[in-house]
């Protein structure tokens, strides 16, 4: 199988700008693509997600969250940082457009609605083991969609997850800590997610000196 492309910084700050002036959510479209390039959150945790696990009960925000065991992908807890100031100012215009829309942004509340207003829904599925795996495609055809018309081919919520963690490899984190902020279940997964990076040699160039 294919690994989803990894999205250089220069075709991230575009689908932002095209979010920013299509669709029905612009505030909204702008939080995801931050949120999900700034995490690495897979469509159901972004779904799942509330504006608790985001701010305070005071409206300050979280700089150190959680991804609850309830909400992960993977049913195991980890940590959630909103300390990229990108992903957080992102996200307080959202919820302040939010709030003018007549939306409840309360601590409860799922962080991201649909555009009218309404949680995201889910759809459940039986594993090949028997268990309930539950997924949310409506809005992992959102990111899709923002990835698409803003020209960038194949993108899709992997290729931010994947984007994640192989920028943190190229500045030099080691995997240990990419494994733990993605919530991977292996070193080795991490390996595979960002080995064969397709780093420009151009953009090698310029880093030379």
């Amino acid at each position: 199988m294919a690994k989803a492309p990894v999205v250089e910084e220069s075709e991230f700050r575009h689908a932002v700008k095209v979010a920013s002036v299509t669709g029905q959510s612009k505030e909204r479209d702008v939080a995801l693509l931050w949120v999900a390039y700034g995490t690495g959150m897979m469509p159901i945790e972004l779904a799942k997600l509330t504006v608790g696990d985001y701010r305070c009960a005071d409206g300050s925000v979280r700089e150190e969250s959680a991804i609850r065991a309830e909400i992960a992908f993977n049913g195991l807890a980890r940590n959630l940082y909103w300390s990229n100031k990108g992903v957080v100012a992102a996200v307080n215009a959202y919820l302040g457009a939010r709030e003018r829309d007549g939306h409840a942004a309360d601590s409860d509340s799922p962080l991201f609605l649909t555009y009218d207003g309404h949680p995201f829904t889910f759809t459940l599925r039986k594993t090949k083991a028997g268990a309930d795996s539950y997924s949310c495609e409506s809005l992992t055809q959102i990111i899709r969609r923002l990835h698409t018309q803003a020209g960038i081919e194949g993108g899709s919520a992997l290729s931010a997850r994947r984007t994640f963690g192989v920028r943190l490899h190229r500045k030099g984190y080691d995997l240990r800590h990419i494994q733990t902020l993605l919530g991977a279940q292996s070193i080795t997964a991490v390996k595979r997610m960002v080995e064969a990076d397709p780093v420009g040699l151009g953009a090698i160039v310029s880093r030379a000196i």
